[in-house]
């Protein structure tokens, strides 16, 4: 069997350490950091010829992390590393996945393109399929989607008595019912129409009979919180109960996370594939499976 090494960029030690305790994979030592200039300095303080690495790094605000992450594999790669697998839980650039007006980059395919000349394999969680059915329409390498839809049902069954969830959109009704099933819970989709970044249009949830039910906002992504906090603006003015939001990715950009806890929510509740203070549900687990169903 082929002896593994675990590596991170920074800002994914957390995850990297509790996977290398559980799995019983050595961590690998690592120096990175940048010149003055902004340009990135690393230097690889472990052996890693003849092993395979599992390199670890979401990739939230991903252009900040492409050049480490390019030039940490190929360098692995330089000193003998036989094989990459990137553990990426969010994983970027999948919301431009055609040319909406002439002259647009479809940039999901140039990340996947550039992702698959440097590493060997990726496993990730929930990654926003739109207009793909897989990621082997625009990565070269093998891939693994992993899904966090179990752990929402569990952590909803465990916490949220008399739940019912409301899911964004139409194309998450899949999803959504399969958390709501799985909890045991009944369950809504709304009608969204989005105008801009943040500009976007959510339909009255029809919640009729349901008013004495804890309302359960799910998304895999919250990013702008514009769906989340305008459905909350609909609930109010029923007179509903504050609802929980939950979302498998909190992104929260820009002021996002202000506004969605000024709205009115009882909870932001959010899976820690990227860190935030609102990680209660967690992928370790998930992740520790399927790697050793690959050893």
């Amino acid at each position: 069997m082929k002896q593994k090494i675990i590596f991170c960029l920074p800002g994914n030690e957390l995850l990297a350490g509790t996977l290398s305790e559980k799995a019983n994979v050595e961590r690998g030592k690592l120096t990175m950091r940048r010149f003055p200039d902004g340009e990135t300095y690393i230097k690889i303080d472990s052996q890693v010829a003849g092993k395979e690495v599992l390199l670890i790094c979401t990739l939230h605000q991903p252009d900040d992390k492409l050049l480490p992450l390019y030039f940490l594999a190929k360098t692995l790669k330089e000193f003998g590393a036989i094989r990459i697998t990137l553990v990426a839980p969010y994983l970027a650039y999948m919301r431009q996945d055609t040319r909406f007006q002439h002259g647009e980059s479809i940039t999901s395919e140039w990340f996947a393109k550039l992702l698959s000349s440097f590493v060997d394999e990726l496993i990730t969680i929930d990654p926003h399929l739109h207009r793909k059915s897989n990621l082997a329409e625009i990565y070269s390498i093998p891939t693994h989607i992993l899904h966090a839809a179990p752990l929402l049902s569990s952590w909803i069954k465990a916490n949220i008595p008399n739940a019912v969830l409301i899911g964004p959109d139409s194309e998450s009704e899949q999803w959504v019912s399969e958390v709501a099933n799985a909890a045991d819970v009944p369950y809504v989709v709304l009608e969204k129409t989005r105008k801009g970044d943040k500009d976007v249009q959510v339909s009255v949830p029809h919640l009729d009979g349901k008013a004495d039910k804890t309302p359960v906002l799910v998304d895999d992504i919250i990013s702008t919180a514009r769906t989340m906090i305008e459905t909350i603006g609909h609930l109010k003015n029923a007179n509903f109960n504050a609802p929980v939001c939950i979302g498998v990715h909190g992104i929260f950009a820009e002021d996002a996370y202000l506004l969605l806890r000024q709205s009115g929510a009882a909870q932001i509740i959010t899976v820690n594939t990227i860190p935030h203070e609102t990680n209660k549900i967690f992928i370790e687990e998930l992740l520790l499976t399927a790697l050793q169903s690959k050893t």
